[in-house]
């Protein structure tokens, strides 16, 4: 019997076809065609400025001899305080889909570190959000902050030049989240404030400052002796 088989199997045309696979209704076509290739999308429009034109200002303003001198942006840090939390726990929940929405990176929630009888406080609860952003993200919210979210601010007049801790990184209160585009004010349960903190490699004030005000940052202007 095995031998018949064998023989059966070479008289078998060598070019017969495959059967063809049955076709399953609503199955998802199959790719046809080059796979495409994955391309990166358009580097931020800060970073692009940076490189291209703020570098050389920097390194022209302080006279650096090495480019690796010109400071430059390290993190942004998002952190919003929301006391109330302890009562009533749906404020944070809501603070932490806005910061969500407004950098587009999950939160993390933070937690007191110490018992405070005054404040009803115990250590271990959860009063606030924090998100930290880096490369992209960073430079993108900055770019969100400088040309669209302050703006906003009701009679705005500059950010604060002081606002510096001496190491060339720069701190901002907001009082209000909804001067973000990105939230939806009739979905507004409550105002909240948050600090932005731009950390930096510059070395004193007068270089994060300098940093700053070339990349855009619409510092409020001192006033004329007399002009007051």
């Amino acid at each position: 019997m095995a031998d018949e088989k064998e023989k059966n199997a070479a008289k078998a045309p060598k070019d017969q076809k495959a059967p063809k696979e049955k076709k399953v209704k609503g199955a998802p076509a199959k790719p046809t065609g080059p796979t495409p290739k994955y391309t990166r999308s358009a580097a931020p429009r800060l970073k692009t400025a940076y490189a291209k034109d703020v570098h050389a200002k920097m390194m022209k303003e302080f006279g650096y001899t090495n480019p690796m001198q010109v400071p430059r942006l390290q993190k942004i840090t998002i952190n919003m305080g929301l006391g109330e939390a302890v009562a009533n726990p749906k404020i944070l929940d809501s603070a932490v889909e806005e910061l969500r929405t407004i950098t587009g990176q999950a939160p993390v929630v933070t937690k007191s570190k110490k018992a405070i009888a005054n404040f009803k406080l115990r250590a271990g609860l959860k009063i606030g959000a924090m998100v930290t952003l880096r490369r992209e993200r960073m430079w993108e919210f900055l770019d969100r902050l400088i040309s669209l979210a302050l703006p906003r601010v009701r009679d705005f007049k500059g950010v604060p030049l002081k606002a510096f801790d001496g190491r060339g990184n720069y701190s901002l209160g907001v009082k209000e989240q909804i001067i973000f585009p990105e939230i939806n004010y009739d979905k507004v349960d409550k105002i909240k404030g948050m600090n932005v903190t731009i950390v930096t490699t510059a070395k004193t004030d007068e270089e994060g400052r300098a940093l700053l005000r070339h990349l855009g940052m619409p510092f409020r202007q001192l006033p004329v002796p007399g002009q007051e």
